[in-house]
């Protein structure tokens, strides 16, 4: 997926109110921008990073620039919520992804479970369904390993009671951990900072739940899934 316009490069000052952040232009002009993501971003936020800025020109938009790249470690991090779904589906769509390419019809934000909308549903008339959750990572404190989540999550925990209850149901039900940068080759449940949702992951995978986490290459100019990384957890049920 290439970045359309291109992107800004800019410095980042500081980032707050979990939906704001400000950030000096190379031309050295201040400007307040829109951050789309409300997580802790932990390890992302110190002032003085490079970053980079998605623009909207015209419309009503208070603040014409989003954050969408932060440097940390030596590389690009991707802390837009809003890619994740849209990026999985790619991948699944070629082939990257076990065999949910081999599904004929996908669907997004379909309802289901207790007011919840799955992020993609698979259908096929052979294949049946498989109710796929995404989950956006850029967390790392390990060098080589990205972690989820980076701060407490009851949503999360929800999504994945939910997901057990469509595989108990019959259905294939998969949690896919988005992992936007490049500079990790593995995946783990951060237990220390949400025991509850660990707590919950062993539950859903006992429960039938399959888990896979796919890691993204990142540039200044696009960003695209790169491929499969193991998921480190006792039990698992990888994507087949």
């Amino acid at each position: 997926m290439k970045f359309d316009p291109p992107l800004v490069p800019a410095t980042l000052i500081r980032r707050y109110k979990r939906f704001l952040f400000d950030a000096e232009l190379e031309s050295g002009e201040l400007i307040t921008g829109s951050c789309p993501n409300t997580g802790s971003m932990r390890g992302l936020t110190t002032p003085g990073s490079r970053c980079y800025l998605t623009t909207h020109s015209g419309g009503t938009r208070k603040y014409p620039h989003a954050l969408e790249l932060v440097e940390a470690d030596g590389t690009l991090v991707g802390i837009n919520t809003g890619r994740p779904n849209r990026l999985a589906e790619e991948a699944i769509s070629q082939g990257l992804v076990g065999s949910l390419g081999r599904y004929g019809a996908r669907r997004r934000e379909v309802k289901y479970g207790v007011n919840s909308r799955i992020d993609i549903l698979l259908e096929d008339a052979e294949l049946g369904r498989a109710y796929v959750e995404v989950k956006n990572v850029h967390f790392c404190r390990t060098a080589g390993l990205a972690e989820f989540p980076d701060s407490p999550t009851l949503r999360g925990a929800k999504h994945l009671e939910e997901l057990g209850d469509m595989s108990e149901a019959g259905h294939r039900a998969i949690m896919v951990y988005l992992i936007q940068r490049s500079d990790v080759e593995r995946f783990s449940i951060c237990a220390e900072f949400d025991p509850a949702y660990a707590v919950a992951f062993d539950r859903a995978m006992k429960r039938g739940v399959e888990a896979c986490a796919l890691r993204c290459k990142i540039t200044s100019e696009q960003i695209a899934v790169e491929s499969l990384v193991p998921v480190e957890e006792s039990g698992l049920n990888s994507v087949s």
